[in-house]
């Protein structure tokens, strides 16, 4: 399925192969390593996807 889904890498991953962190929606939020795509992948709902992302929002 992961292969299906459209990924996108993190606009704060390095240009140079390092720290590259991908997210897919679905029914739910996938997040995986760039760098080792057939690799594991985390998945989360998006309520706690967007909960994550506001606290990690500067100033939180």
């Amino acid at each position: 399925m992961s292969d299906q889904m459209k990924w996108v890498k993190s606009s704060y991953s390095d240009g140079e192969g390092g720290a590259c962190v991908e997210v897919a929606r679905s029914t739910a939020v996938h997040i995986r390593d760039s760098k080792n795509r057939p690799g594991p992948e985390l998945r989360v709902t998006a309520s706690s996807w967007s909960a994550f992302i506001a606290a990690v929002q500067p100033g939180a």
